[in-house]
């Protein structure tokens, strides 16, 4: 197995990223998977996820920190109820040119699942799949509840100072850019097919039955996005993190859909 850290120069400033290739990367064709992180995640808080995901399914990956989280720089503005389509159509193609990615599997956790799903559909010709793992698909009573008791939790003395451990000064807008958007009237009537209209590829989403932020309706809405195959795996007794809670169950999910997908 081998690593590679990444700090990209862009016109926006820089872009941190890390890539896991093991040994035998490539010897079934298979594109590589980019992991889109969560609304207060980073590579970092992937943890030994990705290295066991490249381990299990033979294939590079790669993660990023999306602009104004973990090493990257901060956003660069212009912050809207649009985040999830802005990161496909303005940020991602960054990440694909400077580090020459061609084909590849878009693998989203939580918002991240939105925004692998708007790159699937943006670059239809040039995604071989999609996984969504704990991604809502609308904005529900569920959800907000989660929000409310998300936001009354991180009032208390501590609780920023965790986020900043991860995104430095830039703590305090990544906390405000997850809950006031998704808790604003504007964003109230989002719909992830409207994020995402032309997926073509196969899908695979991924859902605990305990997710405190989306019912299992999500997952099933999300599985309907694609004109192609679609798959649905709910995971029993699992919470919001599947990744840390059953990375067995979830990395031989993965392994299995993708090796259907070659």
């Amino acid at each position: 197995m081998s690593e590679q850290v990444f700090h990209l120069s862009t016109p926006y400033g820089r872009l941190h990223a890390r890539s896991w290739t093991p040994a035998d990367a490539g010897a079934a064709g298979g594109a590589p998977i980019v992991l889109f992180h969560d609304s207060l995640g980073c590579v970092a808080l992937w943890r030994d996820f990705p290295a066991a995901l490249a381990e299990a399914t033979g294939r590079k990956v790669i993660a990023y920190d999306r602009f104004g989280f973990g090493q990257s720089a901060p956003h660069p503005g212009g912050w809207s109820i649009h985040f999830i389509e802005d990161e496909a159509r303005r940020y991602f193609p960054l990440l694909r040119q400077a580090l020459d990615i061609g084909r590849f599997v878009a693998f989203g956790y939580s918002v991240g699942g939105g925004m692998a799903a708007s790159c699937a559909s943006l670059y239809a010709d040039d995604c071989e799949a999609l996984i969504t793992m704990s991604s809502q698909a609308q904005v529900d009573r569920g959800i907000v509840e989660g929000l409310r008791q998300a936001q009354a939790a991180f009032a208390q003395p501590g609780q920023l100072e965790r986020l900043a451990k991860y995104h430095g000064d830039k703590a305090a807008w990544v906390l405000h850019a997850w809950l006031d958007t998704w808790l604003s009237a504007g964003f109230a009537g989002w719909r992830i097919e409207q994020s995402a209209p032309h997926v073509r590829c196969p899908l695979l989403a991924l859902h605990g039955d305990r997710d405190e932020y989306g019912s299992l309706e999500h997952p099933r809405h999300i599985a309907k996005l694609t004109g192609g195959p679609s798959q649905v795996v709910i995971l029993s007794n699992c919470h919001h993190s599947p990744q840390r809670e059953y990375p067995e169950l979830v990395l031989d999910a993965v392994r299995r859909f993708l090796n259907q997908v070659n």
